[in-house]
């Protein structure tokens, strides 16, 4: 059995290696849906000894599967945003204490201490149904701030255009953690000079913009919000880690986090440093589920195991990698 202090302690790529190896001998072994799919690989456990010989899950399995390593009662049960009728992702939890030592311990390697903060959270979609992890977190983390003013908006813009604007004067560190259309709405109702602010977007248009690329998102952010930068968190439904990007939308990830860029004609190979692919993260706190996810993101990963996120597979379905998913 594999202590979460081993994961939440990584400090080398050594470690990492060896970590995620004895995760992935775990999961083979306890994750039904998970050895089934490396059964169909052909893979043979004992002959998994790097990073890139380990088979990678792909995410829909999410949707039409229980992803679980072990026989613990669900404590929560994450879902994904979905149109009417679409089939959404599940993530099953064991252990919810290990999805808040996750995030609390990273926030505080990119942020430092979360009580510096005021965290304002403008998250209309997630706030609009149930079982969003990205809620769970913010709301801890607002509850963890200990600032009286840190808080969800909805649709009450006024109100938030004078508590940011108020904050912000008063030399407050604040941190606004939005949904990127509805970032782009505050904007256009009212432009701001902040000097105290880190305007951080957590991605999706949820249908009710066109999409953009990041740059000119970026742009309209910054000349809106009147910052230099905008940072972005890198995370889904079906992982407990999650990525920061403290500008220019290179995202870093946390010790226990790490991505692969595989070819996105043969799922099973890698393409180099700087070419664009589909990612593959590690997430060696997801140990009660999987740890190896093929997600339908395209990125290109850059030294120091920095990455950037380019898009998304056009397609339903990952190249090669569709075996099971039914």
């Amino acid at each position: 059995m594999i202590a979460t202090s081993d994961i939440f302690t990584i400090s080398n790529q050594k470690q990492f290696e060896k970590t995620a190896l004895k995760v992935f001998r775990h999961q083979r072994e306890h994750n039904l849906v998970y050895r089934e799919f490396c059964d169909l690989l052909k893979i043979n456990p004992q002959e998994v000894k790097s990073l890139t010989s380990i088979p990678f899950l792909p995410i829909q399995f999410f949707k039409s599967h229980a992803v679980v390593s072990n026989t613990n009662p669900i404590q929560e049960t994450f879902s994904s945003s979905g149109t009417t009728g679409m089939i959404t992702s599940k993530h099953l939890i064991t252990d919810v204490s290990i999805y808040e030592e996750s995030y609390r311990s990273g926030f505080t390697q990119f942020y430092g201490n979360i009580e510096d903060y005021v965290v304002l959270a403008l998250l209309p979609s997630y706030l609009e149904r149930d079982g969003s992890s990205l809620i769970y977190m913010i709301e801890d983390l607002i509850r963890l701030s200990k600032q009286k003013e840190s808080g969800f908006y909805l649709h009450n813009h006024e109100e938030l255009i004078e508590k940011l604007e108020k904050l912000d004067q008063s030399g407050q560190n604040v941190i606004l953690i939005g949904v990127t259309y509805a970032l782009l709405d505050l904007i256009e109702k009212h432009p701001f000079k902040l000097q105290n602010t880190i305007i951080m977007e957590t991605g999706g248009m949820k249908g009710k913009r066109k999409e953009m690329i990041r740059e000119e998102l970026h742009e309209q952010l910054c000349a809106g919000f009147g910052v230099t930068a905008i940072h972005s968190e890198y995370g889904m439904t079906e992982l407990l880690a999650q990525a920061y990007s403290l500008g220019n939308g290179i995202f870093e990830c946390p010790s226990w986090m790490q991505i692969l860029i595989r070819d996105t004609e043969d799922a099973l190979s890698y393409v180099k440093e700087g070419k664009t692919g589909g990612i593959n993260v590690i997430d060696l706190t997801n140990i009660n589920s999987c740890s190896f996810i093929a997600t339908q993101d395209l990125g290109k990963k850059y030294p120091n195991n920095s990455f950037e996120v380019l898009g998304r597979f056009d397609n339903s379905d990952i190249r090669g990698c569709n075996l099971m998913v039914l």
